[in-house]
């Protein structure tokens, strides 16, 4: 008997203790459905949620320049504004000054970080050739923007005709010199296809049309040191020139310094426009620039890097055109 009543003693106190236990056994079945329902991990409760949560990572597309210059940045900001609008991420990169082994490993990074495609302004139109390839060749779409590589495998080149481009600058500096004169020039990167394509639209036309001399032509491959010790030196060999020209992002903004330095009253122009451009056109140190209509060509950049990586047709030149610009006054 004694056993029997220890038995239904200790069965007694036990449904006290899982009676008394209830409550906590409740709360942590309300809180494990609450965790199942999806409101926090994603759960099976509500699909829709978690499809919210795992999206598509956006489109990520490379932007290589040949340098850092404020031409450059001003791409930038307007490319970025047009990647904003299609939701897709920009990298972009530049040398500090024009190199061409930089651009490569540039390049290379691109390709191996699988960037979904890729625009660049070669620096040596036939030496980045291979690793244009490469990336079209490991599915990453690539376009040339204002300077072109035409033996690549590159989808398109979104610019300025830039032999139309320069001869249109002789055409400008013919009417400012009324068909004689002798003229000095500055260019940018000797192997790189814009600037070549402009210095040869720009003598064709006047060996062709004018009387006008060339009397020297300099490259600064990208170096606003050596693009100012050029212009000094010219200055010093020709004292008696009527006009400069400065076929790069480079030449213009150096020839804004020398004049203010030197006080120069002489024809200026150049390709390429900036801010620092806008106001040297007005204050007359600029007597005309042409402008690549560049806002525009950053537009194009990201909306065919777009079309590129989303499979659709790409037109293999975007001819983006260009602007003429004047200043208000004439030097003496």
């Amino acid at each position: 008997m004694k056993a029997r009543k220890v038995t239904r003693m200790k069965a007694k106190a036990g449904w006290r203790n899982a009676a008394a236990a209830l409550p906590a056994v409740l709360l942590l079945l309300a809180l494990a459905a609450c965790r199942g329902s999806g409101a926090d991990d994603g759960g099976s409760a509500d699909p829709g949620t978690k499809e919210t949560k795992i999206s598509k990572p956006a489109l990520t597309f490379g932007l290589i320049y040949p340098m850092a210059h404020p031409f450059y940045e001003w791409i930038t900001e307007n490319a970025e504004k047009e990647a904003q609008r299609a939701g897709v991420q920009l990298v972009v990169k530049a040398p500090d000054e024009a190199n061409l082994e930089q651009q490569i490993r540039m390049m290379e990074t691109m390709i191996r970080q699988k960037v979904d495609a890729i625009a660049i302004d070669p620096v040596d139109s036939d030496a980045l050739v291979p690793v244009i390839d490469k990336a079209v060749e490991n599915g990453i779409p690539v376009l040339c923007f204002e300077s072109d590589a035409p033996g690549s495998k590159r989808i398109a080149f979104v610019g300025t005709d830039q032999k139309q481009a320069g001869i249109r600058l002789g055409q400008i500096l013919d009417k400012q010199l009324q068909g004689r004169g002798m003229v000095i020039a500055e260019a940018g990167m000797s192997r790189m296809e814009s600037v070549r394509q402009r210095l040869d639209g720009l003598l064709s036309y006047l060996n062709e049309n004018t009387g006008i001399q060339v009397l020297e032509v300099k490259f600064n491959e990208g170096s606003d040191a050596k693009a100012l010790a050029d212009l000094e030196n010219m200055i010093d060999a020709h004292p008696h020139f009527d006009a400069f020209v400065g076929l790069d992002a480079v030449s213009g903004p150096v020839s804004i310094l020398v004049w203010k330095a030197q006080g120069l009253g002489r024809y200026a122009l150049t390709f390429g426009v900036t801010e620092e451009i806008r106001e040297a056109l007005n204050n007359g140190q600029i007597t005309a620039a042409v402008s690549l209509n560049e806002a525009e060509m950053s537009r194009r950049i990201v909306q065919r890097l777009l079309d590129a990586a989303q499979g659709r047709a790409v037109p293999p030149i975007d001819d983006t055109g260009y602007t003429e610009m004047d200043g208000p006054t004439q030097p003496e």
